[in-house]
């Protein structure tokens, strides 16, 4: 996919302490804001991305809250395109694409399967500072 995510018409920053509770608040955030941008939770792409933006916050819940008290979830869309981040402070840069050919595993690996197979991308980029990270996942409409 090569859709810019600067030119995306809807966005939503929410930030959350790194605890579990983040996850179903994440997710249900997720929910409501696709539904006011029109994005129906019927749509097939709907349920794999609440899915991996579910692992994707468990990830930094468990493996980075140590050093990242807060996580931090963009949402953004367009009328193609759904994107996402995960954002936390810990400076592990997990290979993302490792995950599915076999040198990785648990959450990360479904959430690849999941990516590859809606057609969409998956992309790591670190903070500028070196100490944390952000996990982009863009999904075709």
């Amino acid at each position: 996919m090569s859709t810019r995510l600067e030119t995306l018409p809807h966005r939503h920053v929410l930030t959350l302490p790194s605890q579990p509770a983040a996850v179903r608040v994440a997710r249900q955030t997720a929910e409501q804001t696709l539904i006011e941008w029109g994005i129906g939770l019927r749509h097939p792409t709907v349920d794999p991305a609440l899915l991996i933006l579910s692992e994707l916050v468990t990830n930094s819940v468990r493996h980075a809250a140590v050093l990242s008290p807060q996580v931090t979830v963009i949402y953004a869309a367009g009328t193609d395109c759904l994107a996402f981040a995960v954002h936390d402070r810990h400076p592990y840069q997990p290979s993302l694409y490792a995950s599915v050919t076999g040198t990785g595993a648990g959450g990360l690996g479904t959430v690849m399967e999941l990516v590859l197979g809606l057609g969409g991308t998956a992309r790591v980029r670190g903070d500028a500072d070196g100490k944390g990270k952000s996990i982009w996942i863009t999904l075709p409409l």
